[in-house]
């Protein structure tokens, strides 16, 4: 091969390197990769983005980092994804009670004998059922209108549903709350709302062509938040999902029967 044969085929492939990389986006770490040092804050990041995208719950990453409701960061501000090695989160009960230290003997008291008036015997009343596991918000309605394309999946690989549609369709909050984020920063998701409902619940809305809410926004169970498209999908969609303490669930269990 001649020299200058030889410099056009290494300058052809360094402009195909250069446009591969160029389509990478290094804004996310991988989980791991967070975890092994603080991560930093960039413009338009909400706390509750952040714990979406990691699948973390927003109220212990809050923990974690000391950062009391309503949650604010700012750009350039680091935080941590894991928790600190001396935290214990006393608030969840997945955590051992701390050790009893020793106690002390009581000290003796005298003995009184107590009369006891025998109790007349009541019939025996069934318990009232228990409310479903996954009980949550109430008046879900269906965030929009159309053939559902891809189901949820339990281990994980589906975290939503993706309902077809035609762009610039309206699509709707599944349940009244407030919008904690409005934003195309989050990779996959494209056009992006996601909606606080109560402590322990959010649901959220990818791909849209337009967002007609702001963050900070209080929106009503039907009220019109944006406008379908297919921002980060290959196809006009709606995919919606619903979290519960963190944890995908299956938004079928909650919306009424089509």
């Amino acid at each position: 091969m001649k020299t200058w044969q030889y410099m056009l085929w290494m300058l052809a492939a360094a402009m195909l390197l250069s446009g591969c990389a160029s389509t990478v986006d290094y804004r996310w770490p991988t989980l791991a990769d967070a975890q092994s040092s603080l991560y930093t804050i960039h413009e338009g990041e909400s706390l509750y983005a952040i714990a979406w995208h990691y699948g973390l719950n927003y109220k212990q990453l809050a923990s974690w980092n000391n950062i009391g409701p309503p949650y604010t960061i700012y750009p350039g501000q680091r935080i941590r994804l894991s928790p600190p090695p001396t935290y214990t989160y006393a608030q969840t009960a997945m955590s051992p009670p701390p050790a009893p230290t020793s106690p002390k003997a009581p000290p003796p008291y005298p003995i009184q004998s107590v009369h006891v008036t025998p109790m007349t015997p009541r019939p025996y009343l069934p318990p009232a059922p228990a409310a479903p596991s996954h009980a949550g918000p109430s008046g879900w309605q269906w965030p929009a209108q159309g053939e559902i394309i891809n189901s949820f999946a339990p281990d994980g690989s589906k975290k939503g549903i993706d309902i077809a549609g035609q762009p610039g369709e309206p699509i709707h909050a599944a349940s009244s709350g407030k919008v904690v984020y409005s934003g195309g920063g989050l990779v996959g998701y494209g056009q992006l709302i996601i909606i606080k409902h109560n402590h322990d619940f959010l649901s959220a809305y990818a791909h849209n062509r337009k967002l007609l809410v702001k963050e900070g926004e209080r929106v009503s169970a039907g009220q019109t938040i944006a406008e379908l498209g297919s921002t980060g999908a290959q196809r006009p969609m709606l995919h919606f999902e619903i979290r519960q303490d963190g944890q995908p669930v299956d938004p079928l269990q909650y919306l009424p029967q089509p």
